[in-house]
């Protein structure tokens, strides 16, 4: 195993993982940013008030992109399997 195959398996993990977290961290961010301007309104300071639609909103791009997710993991794990003996020698 050289230096090169290590690096090249780590970009590719660090791609995967960035590319599956993207969605969902960008909706939980929104959603927490309306909350909080809400809140700021309102003068509501109530610390568990944005848990739920957070929650909401992740369980949604998870019914939306989740096949596109898991589509991304299996082909990663595909890589990783097929490069194996590549990787290995």
């Amino acid at each position: 195993m050289n230096t090169e195959s290590v690096v090249d398996i780590f970009k590719e993990a660090t791609k995967a993982a960035l590319l599956i977290s993207f969605p969902l961290l960008i909706s939980s961010l929104l959603v927490g940013l309306v909350i909080s301007f809400f809140q700021a309104a309102t003068q509501i300071n109530e610390q568990s008030l944005s848990f739920i639609p957070k929650i909401i909103s992740i369980i949604i791009i998870f019914i939306f992109l989740g096949p596109w997710m898991l589509n991304i993991m299996i082909n990663y794990t595909r890589n990783i399997f097929l490069n194996l003996p590549i990787v290995v020698y």
